[in-house]
């Protein structure tokens, strides 16, 4: 029997929503399809809404109840992942949405690419799902069988939803104090991993990460609260931590990227490098004329 890799040794985190009608459903599909991946990772639940600390009890999943909130009671992602890195047993995590199933595919995937390089965050896109029912995980190929009707009955995301992130330990210094959740948060991470020369790959040609569909009824206001509510212009404002005058400035858009702003691609046959950020940045720039002569000024000077 071949060893495990320890180069595929995982520490998944999340923090699920309150587990009550369909978001019951598709986070127990979910937080299941994570106790199946081999090497077997720890898993993380943070959070004390209700059915939190009872599915980690069931499953022998560690819980950690307390997470600080922001004034409007939303987690903060600051302190989840800074509880995350310091309870991990292992120095490879994953943030993911509690609504992802992720499957065998994930754990080599994530070996290939701490091969490849030391410091690293990788994203994929997410595969949209209608699935209503409870997954059967007893059943023998139950994960081939999902794979086949993701694929012919899904629909892939844009690559400005990230939903997870896999990275080592200690690559993000102490992160701006954002609303989970809200818009922003997850864009400005890839950004981050860029700026601190971080290698970003993007593996979704060979991880299938499955979305499973629902609504937006357990936030207040809403889709359009979670996009553009008071939560998510905080958001925007705090990911422009280096130049805070760039939010005021129409040029927080050079802080917020999306899968497609990976420097590599993870591939059957290799991790390759990808010019496509290089393409995206010329688009934004060109695409928000009236902030180019703030562009322009801070460019002459020469702030970063």
């Amino acid at each position: 029997m071949a060893k495990p890799d320890p180069n595929a040794a995982l520490t998944i985190f999340a923090l699920p929503k309150p587990f009550r009608g369909h978001i019951e459903t598709i986070q127990r599909n979910a937080i299941r399809s994570w106790t199946e991946l081999r090497p077997a990772p720890e898993i993380l639940l943070f959070g004390d809404d209700a059915g939190t600390a009872e599915i980690a009890q069931q499953l022998g999943l560690r819980h950690i109840p307390s997470v600080r909130r922001n004034e409007f009671g939303t987690p903060l992602v600051s302190d989840l992942f800074q509880q995350a890195q310091s309870a991990a047993r292992h120095d490879r995590l994953c943030y993911v949405n509690s609504d992802i199933i992720l499957l065998a595919d994930l754990p080599p995937a994530v070996a290939r690419i701490a091969r490849f390089r030391e410091e690293f965050l990788m994203v994929g896109r997410r595969l949209d799902l209608d699935l209503a029912e409870p997954l059967c995980f007893d059943a023998n190929g139950w994960g081939a069988s999902l794979r086949s009707r993701a694929l012919s009955q899904g629909r892939m995301n844009i690559a400005r939803s990230i939903d997870y992130f896999v990275f080592p330990r200690n690559l993000y210094p102490p992160l701006p104090e954002m609303a989970l959740g809200r818009f922003w948060w997850d864009n400005w991470l890839i950004w981050k991993a860029h700026a601190v020369g971080a290698a970003v790959v993007d593996a979704s040609a060979v991880v299938l990460a499955i979305h499973q569909n629902h609504d937006h009824s357990h936030y207040a206001g809403g889709r359009q609260a979670m996009l553009a509510g008071e939560e998510a212009t905080r958001n925007c404002r705090l990911g422009c931590e280096t130049n805070p005058a760039d939010f005021d400035n129409g040029l927080s858009w050079r802080y917020f990227y999306t899968i497609d702003d990976a420097t590599h691609v993870l591939l059957r046959e290799g991790i390759k490098p990808t010019r496509r950020h290089t393409w995206k940045m010329v688009k934004r720039t060109f695409g928000n004329p009236r902030s180019l002569p703030a562009l322009i000024r801070r460019t002459l000077a020469g702030s970063r």
